[in-house]
């Protein structure tokens, strides 16, 4: 039976990448975005090169688009495999420094609006179609941003960039991680964090050294994980990282 996968964010940069790499493993991939012109753009591409992409509207901090979104998959499918968390957004001033004093409430609730909030109500609202799958997989595109080790390690190559509302909202990304595979742990379905690393995107810039193929990586393999594959981690490239 042919697996069904929803990645959200999935028309650009990271997420884009990660549909087509599904897509190539014979997953039906449903590319979740919020912009419906840039989400058939995306789609068109995909599909250009025969793989089996369906753009979905799904905004996921709209309540409304959720439940579109649950309703859609639960009428076509019956089920889902796959959910990569990869939607997010950016809203601090600069990567450089510590904006923990002055960072506005309004960067704060909308960063995590995306970030966090509209993550854990998606996942929530799709859990119990991922339950009804075989080996249901739930994987967060965290950062290693969100990471208190790294924060608190001077010798790292981040402890100077402290984007405070990016981080903390990748912090409680990976918190419910956690909570989440332990809540999950004696059913088949696993839940981990991937951090992607420094990506070329419009969160990481043209600076970073990655391609958004390489970014894609990580999630991509914790996606495909068998009934041995770990759940609860967070990790780059199959070494773990410091919550």
């Amino acid at each position: 039976m042919t697996k069904i996968a929803l990645v959200t964010g999935g028309n650009k940069g990271i997420g884009f990448e990660t549909v087509r790499q599904l897509a190539e493993q014979k997953i039906k991939v449903l590319m979740g975005a919020r912009n419906e012109t840039e989400g058939k753009k995306a789609e068109e591409v995909l599909r250009a090169q025969s793989l089996d992409v369906t753009f979905v509207k799904l905004d996921i901090s709209d309540s409304q688009d959720i439940e579109n979104a649950k309703t859609y998959i639960e009428s076509e499918y019956g089920k889902l495999d796959i959910l990569i968390n990869n939607a997010a957004v950016f809203l601090d001033s600069a990567w450089f420094g510590n904006n923990v004093e002055t960072a506005p409430m309004k960067t704060l609730r909308d960063t995590f609006d995306i970030n966090y909030f509209g993550t854990v109500e998606l996942t929530q609202a799709l859990l119990p179609l991922i339950k009804k799958s075989d080996a249901g997989r739930i994987v967060n595109i965290s950062s290693v941003s969100g990471s208190f080790g790294v924060h608190l390690d001077e010798n790292h190559w981040l402890y100077q960039l402290k984007p405070y509302a990016y981080s903390a909202s990748k912090t409680a990304l990976n918190q419910f991680t956690v909570f989440l595979a332990n809540a999950l742990k004696e059913t088949k379905v696993k839940v981990n964090a991937a951090n992607p690393g420094w990506v070329q995107t419009s969160i990481g810039s043209d600076q970073a050294p990655l391609t958004p193929a390489q970014g894609a990586e990580t999630g991509v393999a914790l996606a495909l994980i068998d009934e041995n594959g770990p759940t609860g981690t967070f990790s780059q490239a199959g070494e773990s990282l410091p919550w």
